[in-house]
């Protein structure tokens, strides 16, 4: 696989084919996510396999070709104009029916964005944006956002994906058999995919990390481990250019992910920043980690019995890293031989202290990515913390998170027995193969994405 070009299949890709099925002719469909989650790639190879043409525009490029595009939206009196003038620059024939515009990284030029309205109205072709939501959110003081738009949300490969990837598809679809049917793995294939799990919690889910960790060699730790951290570089550089006004708490949120999440509790205390520091105050700095996707926030619902949206406590939550493999590298020294045993300690299991914020970490990516909203149950008397909450009907379903075999729950235990008859299926997400126990499901940690 050493020299090969890996073409990642994406769970998205069905969400888009959806849209260009029933939605394609009255909405343009607009792909958030973060900075290279694989936005770019995934428009290109569906425009390719699904159009008969396209045409791409990037709108954050620079030179003649750019200038050119943006010159064509700013001087066309009309829809008719803009679409012949893009053809023309671009060499593409557009064809009605069958071909699609593509705006790429459309938060660079809000004007491309404001027409899509009247793009969408004249009909004859689909329109694909992309846009990283810091960007997105940002750019649109003076224009009018359209209506016309169709959003989904991409977020990083998760293990199914992973699996997929690296020839292991066959494995992928007997997980979510056995997840189905309630059946254990077996000895040999539970410790396949245990192994296989912590490489995808080690490399995380970005797709260039991803990618030359599997393309082999001796280096491809420390080459997923080189990519990561130019991401995470493009995320502070992110942080200056676009927080503007609160950057310097974004920041400190920011750097501090990994120290709330090696705590206890895992809960993120502003005390640990600053003494005197108020919600009100770092408010919009989390909200734009959130918006640009960059973290996964959780929040306290005090009395799940009742109803959880009912019972939120947004002043105690958890802020979660949108990619395990990134909290994995931001937990790190920096120094190299320091880091290589850190990352094979992980990767081996034999890292000899508590991974816990990882799996917690990694179980919380699994379910973002599943639709499902971040809840966790905590309360002080009497003493009960429940790692997430997920709703399945008119049932709650709680989750405990182990970092390695699970011998107690007591938290777990509690809340059964105070909310007896109104829980659904009750899990405990750890190292273990599949198996109910007393009326618990011992879920391995490879299964999370499953829920």
């Amino acid at each position: 696989m050493e020299n090969s070009t890996i073409e990642f299949k994406r769970k998205a890709y069905r969400e888009i084919l959806g849209w260009k099925k029933s939605l394609a002719d009255k909405t343009a469909l607009l792909i958030e996510g973060p900075r290279r989650v694989g936005k770019t790639h995934l428009v290109k190879r569906f425009a390719q396999q699904e159009y008969e043409s396209s045409i791409y525009i990037d709108f954050s490029a620079k030179g003649k070709q750019i200038r050119a595009y943006r010159r064509a939206f700013e001087e066309c009196d009309d829809i008719a104009d803009l679409l012949e003038r893009l053809q023309i620059q671009s060499g593409v024939r557009l064809v009605p029916g069958k071909s699609c515009v593509i705006f790429d990284e459309v938060q660079r030029y809000p004007a491309a964005r404001e027409a899509i309205k009247q793009l969408v109205e004249y009909g004859k072709y689909h329109y694909i944006e992309t846009g990283s939501l810091l960007g997105i959110k940002e750019n649109v003081k003076d224009i009018v956002i359209p209506s016309e738009e169709h959003a989904i949300r991409l977020y990083p490969i998760d293990f199914e994906e992973f699996l997929w990837a690296n020839g292991n598809s066959l494995l992928a679809d007997h997980i979510r058999k056995c997840y189905a049917e309630g059946q254990s793995l077996g000895e040999d294939l539970h410790a396949k995919a245990k192994a296989l799990a912590r490489q995808h919690m080690v490399v995380g889910g970005m797709p260039q990390s991803v990618e030359v960790f599997l393309k082999g060699g001796d280096q491809r730790l420390e080459a997923a481990e080189a990519m990561k951290r130019e991401i995470l570089r493009l995320y502070v550089q992110d942080i200056g250019k676009y927080a503007k006004g609160y950057a310097p708490k974004v920041r400190a949120i920011f750097r501090h992910i990994p120290g709330a999440l090696n705590s206890k509790e895992k809960k993120f205390r502003l005390s640990d920043l600053d003494a005197n520091a108020r919600m009100r105050r770092y408010e919009n700095a989390f909200l734009w980690l959130s918006d640009a996707m960059v973290v996964n926030i959780a929040y306290n619902s005090t009395d799940p019995a009742v109803g959880l949206e009912m019972s939120l406590e947004s002043s105690l939550f958890k802020c979660y890293s949108a990619d395990t493999g990134l909290l994995v590298s931001q937990s790190m020294t920096g120094e190299k031989e320091i880091d290589g045993r850190v990352l094979r300690g992980i990767l081996y299991d034999k890292l000899g202290v508590n991974e816990g914020m990882f799996f917690e970490n990694y179980v919380a990516q699994a379910l973002v990515s599943a639709g499902h909203e971040l809840l966790f149950h905590s309360r002080s008397n009497p003493k009960m913390e429940i790692d997430f909450l997920i709703r399945r009907g008119i049932k709650i379903c709680p989750i405990e998170v182990k970092s390695a075999a699970c011998r107690r729950h007591a938290s777990l235990d509690a809340l059964i027995g105070k909310c007896r008859g109104k829980l659904g299926k009750k899990y405990v997400v750890c190292a273990e193969d599949f198996h109910e126990e007393d009326g618990i499901t011992y879920l391995p940690f490879y299964m999370a994405h499953c829920l």
